[in-house]
């Protein structure tokens, strides 16, 4: 038991740090904040490993880190919103477990799905921070809320369809990836 939590803890920390790498390849960056790079996959993919737990400390500990390496900071709870608790939401895509389906298309359909959950998480929480601290930047006329989803959904449904795509391919290709090892025996 000692050394499957071992394990996870290593798998997890991975995962961070592979994020941290993948958040700072960006395809697109916004201007007060939020970009498209690839830093979803690895808390997507320790999410449906190993569960919302593994998913969620994964994504609080890469928040963290984005924090420290010099995120937008215009007060205390929006750090919190924007970071620690949106990237800690992506972990609640454990919440759909790959685990037991059968078929390619069932589990294709269980990973989307995964990643969608969230993906929504982590908008919420960009939304309001949106809505509360960067609301002075909705054009005139502009409801705020409007803009907030606009401009999180601008950045947020891409990096959303690129990390989809690419944990796509690792199910296609390596599904031993996305399922612990007892579970791949299980499966053969």
């Amino acid at each position: 038991m000692a050394r499957q939590r071992l394990l996870i803890l290593l798998e997890m920390a991975m995962m961070a740090a592979l994020a941290v790498v993948f958040s700072e390849i960006k395809v697109l960056e916004m201007p007060q904040g939020g970009s498209v790079s690839l830093v979803m996959v690895p808390i997507a993919l320790i999410a449906v490993r190993r569960g919302i737990l593994p998913g969620v400390v994964t994504g609080l500990i890469v928040g963290l880190l984005q924090t420290l390496l010099g995120g937008t900071i215009v007060a205390p709870v929006q750090v919190l919103l924007d970071y620690p608790l949106a990237f800690a939401a992506l972990g609640l895509s454990g919440v759909i477990p790959l685990s037991g389906l059968q078929g390619a298309t069932r589990r294709i359909t269980a990973l989307w799905s995964a990643l969608f959950v969230g993906v929504i998480g982590r908008f919420v929480c960009h939304f309001i921070s949106g809505i509360v601290w960067f609301g002075q930047y909705a054009p005139e006329g502009t409801p705020v809320a409007l803009y907030s989803f606009l401009y999180n959904i601008t950045y947020l449904l891409p990096e959303m369809i690129i990390a989809g795509i690419v944990l796509t391919v690792v199910l296609t290709s390596a599904p031993h990836l996305l399922f612990p090892a007892g579970e791949r025996r299980r499966m053969a």
